[in-house]
């Protein structure tokens, strides 16, 4: 889960593997965009890494241009159920029940729905609420397939949506926002995140744990400390996938973040985004801006050096 940041700003999305199918929300940021120059105080998210990785133009639209986009079904209710299995911690062990979580689903909606007026439109063709309907009933099966995967009356988390941060030496701050992080007893830490989207196949487990090693590297340039446990709970599928890292890991992952955050510093400063076709283009908002769709990138709002204008490509 992510939060938007001074620096460079960000949106909030489990990232690009689950597009369609999960993330925890899709707000905007409102951080202003620095120029080039000062890009020494920016910042990166896993979603935001995850978008330059899928298309380096999608990054542009999202956290330099600002380009709206529609709330979809499918995210909504990826944020709904992750505020409701939040919530359900507030209750005492023993009342951290089926009914008393699916109970929990209408109110969070409710305030969903005040934080964020927009979200009123994707329920506005349906009068007769049988859409809501079907939808509230596939947010609370992935409540109830929850308490098969865990035992919440067996778990105090230490922290929920806990956000962190942390500066590299580079000066690039590294951020985000943690669902859950378990302590042991004996110190031993377990980062846990949920996801409302199916499990990867195996040959694409790797991408999946790319979030949970940045939120690995976060902690422990923040505290010291290696998480013993990176967990991720798919809820669209039944399962639970897990990785112990350690830190030679952590140490490829920065290595990786550095590489990244030098590849968005040089496209900010030509303007050079290039699109980068995959079957996820299905699913993005800003086809109709996208040269691969026959759109038209909005003019560049930085400025390049060299150029009045940011190029899209090669001439």
């Amino acid at each position: 889960m992510e939060t938007s940041t001074e620096g460079m700003p960000e949106a909030h999305s489990d990232g690009p593997a689950e597009a369609g199918t999960d993330t925890a929300s899709a707000t905007a940021a409102a951080a202003e965009i620095p120029a080039p120059r000062a890009m020494a105080s920016a910042s990166l998210s896993p979603s935001r890494a995850g978008d330059f990785m899928q298309c380096p133009l999608l990054y542009r639209f999202r956290v330099i241009d600002r380009l709206p986009e529609k709330p979809s079904e499918a995210a909504t209710r990826g944020t709904l159920v992750h505020a409701v299995l939040e919530r359900l911690f507030d209750a005492p062990a023993g009342e951290r029940t089926v009914p008393r979580a699916t109970s929990l689903i209408p109110g969070q909606w409710d305030r969903l729905r005040e934080a964020r007026p927009e979200l009123a439109e994707l329920f506005a063709d349906d009068p007769e609420g049988e859409r809501l309907a079907r939808w509230l009933g596939e947010a609370e099966r992935l409540v109830e397939r929850w308490f098969t995967l865990e035992d919440p009356s067996r778990l105090e988390p230490a922290e929920r949506e806990l956000f962190v941060e942390a500066e590299l030496e580079s000066g690039l701050r590294l951020r985000g926002i943690i669902d859950r992080v378990d302590v042991a007893p004996t110190g031993e830490v377990r980062i846990v995140d949920y996801k409302t989207g199916k499990a990867p196949r195996p040959e694409y487990a790797e991408g999946a744990l790319f979030q949970m090693k940045f939120y690995a590297l976060v902690v422990w340039r923040l505290k010291g400390i290696v998480p013993r446990r990176l967990q991720l709970v798919y809820l669209g599928s039944g399962d639970v996938l897990t990785y112990d890292p350690v830190v030679a890991d952590l140490e490829r992952v920065e290595r990786k973040l550095l590489a990244l955050w030098d590849a968005i510093r040089l496209a900010t400063e030509t303007g050079d985004w290039r699109p980068r076709p995959t079957k996820l283009c299905g699913w993005c908002d800003h086809q109709a801006h996208c040269p691969e769709f026959g759109g038209t990138p909005p003019p560049y709002p930085l400025p390049v050096a060299g150029s009045e204008q940011g190029r899209m490509g090669p001439d």
